[in-house]
């Protein structure tokens, strides 16, 4: 039985890694670091899968929206930067024996002209269950399958 192909929400700060930070990247591909959210981490080790889609939502931006779509092109791995004392995301509490934190790569498919903001991904009717589009959530991955 083929599972049914997901979509999850990548959230980030234009400001730290926009979309258009992946366009610049090499083959417009990157892992997707830095998730340090228990649930959203859960999610991303145990139920992302190659071939599912992502929309990349910027937070924090004037106003948050959704900026396109990318791809899922790597099942989660561990986050590599949590072993790093120099990187921002550094977890002493994470090992490589045991990893805490883990991560997808995620390859660029389009760069929406006009990004999507909360309102208008509020009226359409297939997100309605979508639980960031929620009042007051702040998780950074979910998913939906259609």
């Amino acid at each position: 039985m083929t599972k049914a192909k997901k979509y999850w929400l990548l959230k980030t700060e234009p400001e730290s890694y926009s979309i258009q930070h992946l366009a610049r990247e090499p083959d417009q591909t990157t892992f997707w670091d830095g998730v340090r959210n228990y649930q959203a981490r859960n999610y991303m080790r145990d139920d992302m899968r190659i071939g599912d889609g992502v929309f990349i939502y910027h937070s924090n931006a004037n106003p948050p929206a959704v900026a396109g779509t990318a791809t899922i092109v790597r099942e989660s791995y561990p986050d590599f930067t949590s072993w790093d004392k120099k990187n921002h995301h550094f977890d002493p509490k994470s090992t490589q024996s045991e990893p805490r934190w883990f991560m997808v790569d995620i390859k660029l498919d389009k760069i929406f002209d006009a990004p999507l903001g909360l309102p208008t991904l509020r009226e359409v009717k297939a997100l309605k269950d979508m639980v960031l589009l929620q009042k007051g959530s702040r998780l950074f991955s979910w998913g939906l399958s259609f």
